[in-house]
């Protein structure tokens, strides 16, 4: 599953605010936008809000996620953004929505106003029912029910596909060789766009100085072409990066074309291609490919579940497919892309399927599932011995060497508190610990006696994160009994730097004998009685 806190956009939310997401797109020229929709079919955005791509009806950038009410409950089918940035969106109705950057008319209201809150993109869509949305730098497209391709906005080199390189301030049907097919996908580069029809063949229009139409040239097209050098395949999905093109066939065959100056078409070299050239050859069937306008990067999925990235990653030039350990093409955006923006809108998938950690996690303390107890101060704990044997050596050892608790239903403990053998457990299932620095003293104990070094250092960073005037004697005093040398020396340093308090306090005086003069002789030997 896909972790959408991969972008560092997202880390912002709270961990239990996350599974209420069910898409999300992470934007903007600095991958510094989010939007997400929720279950209940809600629309939030967050981020640094350039020329109002948030629509939130203002200019003011926000870390906290703000709700679009125009929108709400609303179903998005498809949703894209461009270099402004401006964002189109298309409901399940279809209708259609824009706003954000409107430099060239890219929303398509026949202005060239920002757009600071969503508005309905109307004009010559009239009883057209939206399915999908797409956006170049400062172009849009739009594609109908019936296969209909709409375009508007930038047109310096023909990406509107209407003949000309005058701008186009609201949706125009994109004809000539397309009016009789039916398309089924649209994609946009940068100044470029593609559309593919249902037989499988691809049509380009647009910018093709680096050769991203695939035309065999390097000409730019005012009207879709057609591209002859995928004659003989089906087409089944297609993408576009900044300046490149990637498509995948029917049998599960990649061809790349365009610009190369990164690596981005995997051939082995970083020479531009003017038609479209097979490559991963020597790879199994690919199912997945992924690219978009905003990156110089690319990635692919194989029929077993490898994934593959080339192009500029991290800023190196990869050249040729290099496998990740990735699960999904969109962790390479997350990860490598530069801005890490989202390739698509992000579907989650909040199931019931648990993973291994989740699932054990979920089950400590459970009476139904449970084959062993403990009794401590009366409560009962329940556990499983077979989790116990496998995360701690000293139930290993209990269990597996005939001592007398092996054969017990119940085991009793009296040497420590229910909260500090019930928070000892827990660790065990959950690799967390959640106590107070008073309990942990107990839990550094038990972690001692147990011989769990990794518990016995987390025992040791909560005590320190909760160390006052008033506790910090007795905490250095338990430093001392449980050999802690790291946190001995630390509640050391605390006592001295807040000498004249430490003194007042009730435990100062509680303390052993010889701990208060071997603390004397430690502060005296650093002048902290010097006046």
């Amino acid at each position: 599953m896909v972790d959408v806190t991969k972008w560092p956009i997202f880390s912002l939310m709270a961990p239990e605010e996350l599974p209420s997401i069910r898409k999300a797109c992470v934007f903007g020229s600095s991958a510094n936008e989010a939007i997400y929709i929720t279950n209940d079919d809600e629309i939030f955005v967050f981020g640094l809000n350039c020329s109002n791509c948030l629509g939130t009806g203002d200019s003011q950038s926000t870390i906290v996620p703000k709700k679009l009410d125009f929108l709400s409950g609303r179903k998005v089918v498809s949703l894209s953004y461009g270099s402004g940035p401006h964002v189109l969106l298309a409901t399940d109705d279809g209708e259609l929505f824009a706003w954000g950057h409107n430099g060239y008319s890219q929303l398509g209201n026949g202005t060239t106003n920002q757009g600071v809150a969503p508005v309905v993109v109307a004009a010559n869509l009239i009883n057209k029912k939206i399915t999908e949305v797409a956006c170049g730098s400062h172009h849009s497209m739009a594609l109908t029910d019936s296969g209909e391709v709409y375009a508007w906005g930038y047109n310096n080199c023909g990406q509107v596909g209407s003949g000309s390189t005058a701008n186009q301030p609201t949706p125009r049907r994109v004809s000539s060789c397309l009016q009789n097919k039916l398309a089924i996908s649209i994609v946009c580069g940068q100044t470029s766009s593609l559309a593919l029809v249902d037989n499988g063949e691809v049509y380009g229009w647009g910018y093709n100085g680096n050769g991203q139409l695939g035309l065999g040239n390097n000409g730019n097209q005012l009207s879709p072409c057609r591209l002859v050098g995928l004659q003989g395949v089906c087409v089944q999905q297609i993408v576009s990066g900044y300046a490149h093109s990637l498509a995948l066939t029917d049998e599960g065959l990649l061809y790349a074309w365009g610009a190369n100056t990164y690596g981005q078409l995997g051939t082995g070299n970083k020479s531009n291609q003017l038609s479209p050239l097979q490559i991963l050859t020597e790879k199994e069937r690919v199912v997945e490919v992924a690219a978009c306008h905003s990156t110089h990067t690319s990635a692919a999925k194989t029929q077993s579940g490898h994934v593959y990235m080339w192009g500029q990653c991290r800023g190196q030039s990869i050249v040729l497919p290099h496998l990740t350990h990735f699960s999904c093409t969109d962790d390479v955006f997350a990860c490598f892309a530069t801005p890490s923006v989202m390739w698509r809108p992000l579907s989650m998938e909040h199931d019931d399927f648990l993973t291994v950690a989740q699932a054990l996690k979920k089950e400590f303390d459970n009476p139904e599932t449970a084959d062993l107890k403990f009794c401590v101060d009366g409560k009962y704990i329940y556990v499983h011995k077979a989790v116990l044997k496998i995360r701690c050596e000293h139930f290993r050892s209990m269990f597996q060497s005939h001592w007398n608790e092996d054969m017990k239903e119940v085991i009793e403990i009296d040497q420590f508190s229910h909260a500090v053998y019930r928070a000892f457990l827990q660790f065990l299932y959950t690799d967390n610990v959640e106590l107070s620095p008073e309990d942990a003293i107990g839990l550094l104990d038990l972690a001692t006696s147990y011989c769990e070094n990794r518990l016995k250092r987390l025992c040791q960073h909560i005590i320190k994160r909760g160390i006052t005037v008033e506790n910090a004697f007795s905490l250095l005093s338990a430093a001392v009994r449980y050999d802690a040398e790291d946190l001995e020396e630390f509640c050391f340093k605390f006592c001295v730097n807040h000498l004249t308090e430490v003194t007042q306090t009730t435990a100062f005086w509680q303390i052993d004998g010889n701990l208060l003069k071997d603390f004397i002789c430690r502060a005296s030997r650093c002048g902290a009685f010097k006046n």
